[in-house]
């Protein structure tokens, strides 16, 4: 088992918690309200930009020109990547990028984000891709999971959204990205290991958190 093998099996109960609550239920059989999803993809759009910072972190800890060229593709397509799902559903629900970035984060998405940008502050290029993997790695498992369990989620509003992280090109990122943290962590010592183990799980807790805000529409939009 590798590193990083070790990190999600450790997370996957949480993951699989994660699928089974009200949120994934709902856009599974297609009754989650549109004002619930309407306030997940503002919400977002606001971590979205925050995890950003994760990666520019990632480029200023980054040791080789290889660990700069990852970071900057994978900050690509964070803002370039997914922003055609989230901007179509923007659009759908009368939104503009532009108002959405000026409203607050819930507490559950600022206590997130705080957890991913303080780890890379105060780690390595390890600890950088440790609180941003769990976000990235969990989606492509959950929306598998859901699609395979739940196909009918294809004839529902919801369905370009767990397309787009079910997708082969989803994958082929998901894919790229574990190598570069295999090879990063290869040399970590026992105790920067049982570090980034930890940073890997609280953002794992921090997923189901977020999903579980995201079952309460916002008052604010």
């Amino acid at each position: 088992m590798t590193f990083l093998e070790k990190c999600i099996n450790e997370s996957i109960d949480i993951w699989e918690e994660c699928l089974n609550g009200d949120f994934l239920k709902g856009l599974a059989n297609g009754t989650l309200p549109e004002e619930c999803f309407k306030g997940y993809i503002v919400e977002d759009s606001l971590y979205l930009r925050e995890y950003s910072r994760v990666f520019a972190w990632g480029i200023l800890k980054a040791d080789t020109m290889e660990e700069i060229r990852n970071y900057h593709s994978m900050l690509s397509f964070v803002n370039e990547g997914e922003n055609s799902t989230r901007l179509y559903y923007l659009k759908r629900y009368g939104l503009m990028d532009k108002e959405v970035q000026k409203l607050p984060l819930r507490a559950e998405n600022e206590a997130y984000t705080k957890t991913m940008i303080k780890a890379a502050k105060e780690g390595g290029v390890a600890e950088c891709m440790m609180a941003t993997l769990p976000c990235m790695l969990s989606y492509r498992w959950l929306f598998k999971e859901l699609l395979k369990r739940n196909p009918q989620v294809k004839e529902t509003v919801y369905s370009k959204f767990v397309e787009d992280y079910e997708g082969e090109q989803y994958s082929k990122i998901c894919d790229e990205w574990i190598a570069f943290t295999e090879q990063i962590c290869q040399t970590l010592s026992a105790e920067d290991q049982a570090s980034c183990l930890a940073i890997f799980k609280a953002c794992s807790k921090h997923e189901l958190r977020f999903w579980e805000m995201s079952a309460r529409p916002r008052k604010d939009i």
